[in-house]
């Protein structure tokens, strides 16, 4: 073997693509494209350019216009781009279109999400709702899909389902899901029982945007080593630890991070998983103060709640990541897009029904003030439900 040939992948250069439509500011769209960029460089892709078209709806045969659609083109061929990345869900007709058009890799958000689900599922729970996922997004594009893996194997959007053989039969595909759902059901099963096993505790689950640092709060909280990385998805697995605060001990679990646009049927292949939320008795909204639409984020969030049946529980927020905030003295720009200064947003929050902290889980700001705030709430709780308890008293 040549020593001198390097086996090191090298890295798929990428476009983004997006439609701004008319009820839609320019601002949100650049802020969803910074996070598709982010998307990409999770996967190891690296962003080259973005193209946005000014239009009512995507166009429903290849997404752009065809002067956008030659424009793209011609930039794909010089700059030897291998994918072009787009914001939204494409149709079958959509993909086949514009792979035809770009001669190139295409690929979709909810593509490039299962992507990272795929790269960092570690468990064979994960992996099994990962692959559940990916299998009800090939099924509709089931033409294209076979064609397209049987001419380019491996890269992003590929791993996975499909990668080492050709299926041309849906009757096949529509065989795997059914069994893949039928795991999924025997894992709630014993997820389930390991739930109502864990005896009279207090449960909390810690729910938000993804890369917001709920796993860094983890650790803190718990004193574990549960893998936190400043990626999107970096956590697929709930893990629940045993937390004591004082003579407290109540129940910690860390769960998949949200994102927009996530898909019905990828919270759905993760149904097991949210059954932690919806289960627990208080959630800890984590919120990453310092992006610049974390209120967006946190409606994402709540959205998502909602649509799991979990909206009605006790929820605490916590505003992280107050070290990286930028905003603790204002200007003049500053004041005209809205933003407030960190005190100003403390006080605001204060006069609000939910119960909120500001910290910074990574230097441990207001570590003690968040476990004060976890004592009392989970205590008092704890003394509704087991009044008879004598270890709190």
């Amino acid at each position: 073997m040549n020593k001198n040939v390097s086996t090191e992948k090298i890295p798929e250069r990428a476009i983004l693509v997006a439609v701004n439509t008319h009820d839609q500011p320019k601002e949100r769209t650049n802020e969803y494209l910074d996070e598709l960029e982010f998307l990409l460089e999770t996967a190891g892709g690296i962003p080259v350019a973005r193209f946005v078209q000014m239009l009512d709806r995507p166009n429903s045969a290849t997404y752009v216009g065809s002067g956008k659609l030659e424009e793209i083109a011609q930039f794909v061929k010089a700059e030897r781009i291998d994918i072009a990345v787009f914001d939204d869900e494409l149709g079958a007709t959509q993909i086949r279109n514009l792979e035809k058009e770009l001669e190139c890799k295409i690929l979709d958000r909810t593509n490039l999400i299962l992507d990272i689900f795929a790269k960092n599922a570690r468990t064979a729970h994960a992996k099994v709702q990962v692959e559940l996922a990916q299998y009800q997004y090939m099924l509709p594009r089931l033409t294209r899909m076979w064609t397209h893996l049987e001419r380019q194997r491996g890269g992003i959007g590929l791993r996975g389902p499909g990668e080492t053989e050709i299926e041309t039969d849906r009757r096949i595909i529509r065989d795997k899901i059914s069994l893949l759902k039928e795991q999924l059901k025997e894992i709630d099963r014993q997820k389930s029982v390991q739930r109502q096993n864990r005896g009279k505790m207090i449960r909390v689950a810690l729910v938000g945007y993804t890369n917001v640092g709920k796993s860094t709060i983890m650790n803190m909280l718990s004193k574990s080593a549960v893998f936190a990385e400043n990626k999107l998805f970096a956590t697929l697995d709930t893990t629940v630890r045993k937390v004591v605060i004082d003579n407290l001990p109540f129940l910690l679990s860390d769960t998949v991070g949200f994102i927009r646009k996530l898909p019905h049927h990828l919270i759905e292949s993760f149904k097991s998983t949210l059954d932690e939320v919806r289960e627990s008795d208080i959630l800890l909204h984590v919120v990453d103060i310092s992006h610049p639409d974390f209120e967006s984020q946190m409606q994402t969030v709540n959205q998502t709640l909602s649509e799991i049946g979990a909206s009605d529980k006790k929820m605490i927020v916590i505003f992280n990541k107050i070290d990286a905030y930028k905003n603790e003295s204002i200007d003049f720009d500053d004041l005209i897009q809205g933003k407030k200064a960190l005190i100003d947003l403390q006080k605001s929050w204060a006069t609000k029904p939910e119960t909120s902290i500001f910290i910074s889980a990574i230097n441990k700001d207001n570590y003690h003030g968040l476990r004060d705030l976890l004592y009392k709430e989970i205590r008092d709780m704890h003394a509704i439900r087991y009044p008879y308890d004598d270890f709190l008293y």
